[in-house]
């Protein structure tokens, strides 16, 4: 399993990059599907042996003019930009924004429970970094609890999500251990990639708790969770299109939006809402309510 998960990053990104991205001539001869290492390293005013390094992981500490220069070659969003600098800190080991010790946020605070209320009949859940589902609505439970998710005890299967001691339900352990969770999500690579995602997102191994379920998916999951550590960056997508069969409803179309809730809180929140007329009629049905309650939106 990668331990160099900067320099995977660098590369993934600059792979994505081609050249006319940044207004380089595109040659008749290249093996590489983005820019070339001399390429970003003439970019980022580096050395190709420097980029070299970073990307072999015999380097893990830039500096920060270094980060910066290599953002702006690889044209980064804001977002990507923040997790380059939380790999470049978690590679210095032990490197944590919550604490060393910190465990994940499992209480809900009253305003973000009566946030929650107001979103009804939409589904919409409260997820803590390890994606344990902390809270959720009515409209989530219609849409989840049929698929198994929600599920609190171990069946005699081996399935099951959380335990009958007060542990939630975790969405990245449903998707890469329930076999139900395959035929909940028609599109479950895409689901799983970003999973993997959300798990790395920021110090990753150095959160004890988050390696702590890393170390159980490897056991559980096998290559279908390793093989993902190994090759997905830390940034999931926090919006587009999900594809659900609902054993009830048939195929859903879901547009999903990724709320982030202040950072101590540790929490984000997803709403989802009907990605076409068909689905939207669904979710009436399924929540009881009149036609027309959850408007169709594009994503």
């Amino acid at each position: 399993m990668s331990d160099n998960e900067l320099g995977m990053f660098l590369r993934i990104r600059r792979e994505a990059v081609t050249p006319a991205d940044v207004g380089l001539p595109t040659g008749p001869r290249r093996r590489t599907p983005g820019l070339r290492r001399a390429e970003l390293a003439t970019l980022a005013g580096v050395s190709v042996e420097y980029v070299t390094r970073l990307e072999q992981g015999r380097d893990r500490h830039p500096s920060a003019q270094v980060l910066s220069a290599l953002a702006d070659a690889l044209r980064l969003a804001a977002s990507e930009r923040i997790h380059l600098h939380r790999l470049s800190k978690s590679a210095e080991g032990g490197f944590t924004c919550m604490g060393g010790d910190a465990a994940p946020a499992r209480t809900v605070r009253p305003t973000v429970r009566a946030l929650l209320d107001r979103l009804e009949p939409a589904p919409a859940v409260l997820l803590n970094r390890l994606s344990e589902l902390l809270a959720w609505t009515t409209g989530y439970e219609q849409l989840a609890a049929p698929t198994g998710l929600l599920d609190t005890n171990t069946n005699a299967n081996g399935n099951g999500n959380g335990d009958a001691n007060g542990t939630p339900p975790n969405l990245t352990r449903f998707v890469f251990t329930d076999a139900r969770a395959r035929a909940a999500f028609p599109d479950w690579d895409r689901v799983a990639d970003n999973q993997v995602a959300a798990l790395k997102q920021g110090p990753f191994r150095a959160d004890p708790a988050v390696a702590a379920l890393a170390d159980e998916l490897t056991v559980t999951a096998g290559p279908a969770f390793t093989d993902r550590v190994d090759t997905v960056p830390g940034l999931p997508r926090p919006t587009g299109v999900e594809r659900w069969l609902h054993p009830q409803a048939g195929e859903l179309r879901l547009s999903y939006e990724t709320l982030e809730l202040p950072v101590d809180d540790d929490q984000r929140l997803i709403v989802h809402l009907p990605a076409d007329p068909a689905t939207s009629q669904a979710l009436d049905h399924l929540n009881g309510r009149h036609p027309g309650s959850l408007r169709a939106v594009s994503a």
